[in-house]
């Protein structure tokens, strides 16, 4: 059967990578965002999620079989995430369900499922690590929880099945986006290889030391898609990590190395990144010129509040991916050569300069 797939937020870091390999894979690609960007084999949609009127007229004539959801909006407090990411959601399956054309949804979140929303992120009562996924809901208002109310009643109501995946922190490229780990790190490794400062770690003790995952995009993108197409693992919520585990005083040296910096062990001062970045615009500015970059609007790429709220984190992020490997996904990822991966890709397009 023909297989069409819609996938919401389609310019940022999940929802790219799920493009890319849905166009690979041979699917028909609607690509859904506020301002989509050119996007090789991805037919462009353009709606406001917010607007019922604008979500209407974008999938008016379009059938989308799968849908894969990967976009949110940060608010200033987790009531306002909730009430706005719900929203969103709630207005896409309500301009959907006209069409009649959906068979599977897939909605990723993350680990904030386990580790709380921004406002208590990683405090109380958490489960046990590794987090498995039949550890229930927190005891806490997560918008997370409300996107996946909005799914499991769509489902309900339309007759479709469902996928919800919970990655780690993500690796990929996607300029803009919120939450940008890898780009941020090359960044500040360039504009530490520029000045001569050491490459810090900005983070806690506990991420120096003890043991963590990381999700590639391309990982994620591996498993929605095995998902959506495989009966099994439908109306389900899995885990998706690389599959390696690390410590940050491995992987730390491994970056600096790639990028030719001087570090230093971490003496258990946290250097928090949106300090050690707070004046570094002009000095972006001034390489992206001389070296001829595509972006010289250093916030356009770095997020160092999410960067820095991943590092501090006071206890120990392991995931476990026992379920969907029983079922059959095996797909793997080594983390530090996902890095390199995205770090080569941002040379190749002029995100940062060669070295």
């Amino acid at each position: 059967m023909t297989r069409t797939a819609l996938v919401v937020g389609a310019t940022g870091i999940q929802g790219q990578a799920i493009a890319a390999q849905l166009v690979r894979d041979g699917w028909a690609v609607l690509g859904l965002s506020r301002n989509p960007q050119p996007q090789e084999g991805v037919t462009p949609v353009a709606a406001d999620l917010l607007d019922p009127a604008s979500v209407a007229a974008a999938l008016d004539g379009l059938a989308p079989t799968h849908v894969f959801l990967t976009t949110w909006l940060r608010q200033s407090t987790e009531a306002e995430n909730i009430r706005v990411n719900a929203l969103m959601l709630r207005n896409l399956f309500n301009g959907l369900r006209p069409l009649g054309t959906v068979r599977h949804a897939a909605l990723v979140t993350g680990l904030k499922h386990y580790l709380g929303p921004f406002e208590a992120y990683g405090k109380g009562s958490l489960p046990k690590t590794p987090f498995r996924e039949d550890q229930g809901r927190l005891d806490v208002a997560n918008f997370y929880y409300a996107q996946e109310d909005e799914l499991f009643e769509a489902a309900r109501r339309d007759g479709f099945t469902y996928s919800i995946h919970r990655p780690h922190t993500v690796i990929g490229k996607a300029v803009g986006n919120a939450m940008n780990m890898g780009t941020t790190l090359a960044v500040y490794a360039t504009i530490c290889r520029e000045t001569g400062r050491p490459f810090r770690f900005p983070g806690s003790a506990v991420q120096w030391n003890g043991l963590t995952d990381m999700t590639d995009a391309r990982q994620l993108a591996a498993q929605v898609i095995w998902a959506a197409t495989t009966p099994a693992a439908h109306d389900q919520a899995f885990n998706i990590v690389n599959g390696d585990v690390f410590r940050w005083n491995w992987m730390w040296h491994r970056l600096a190395d790639w990028f030719g910096v001087k570090t230093e062990d971490f003496d258990g001062t946290e250097r928090p990144l949106a300090d050690q970045m707070a004046d570094d615009a002009a000095i972006w500015a001034h390489i992206a010129e001389r070296e001829g970059l595509a972006e010289p609007d250093i916030t356009r790429l770095v997020s160092p509040w999410h960067t820095d709220a991943d590092l501090g984190r006071p206890i120990e992020v392991v995931t476990d991916m026992s379920k969907s490997r029983k079922l059959g996904f095996t797909a793997y990822q080594a983390t530090d050569e996902a890095f390199i991966d995205l770090f080569e890709q941002l040379e190749a397009d002029r995100i940062i300069p060669r070295r």
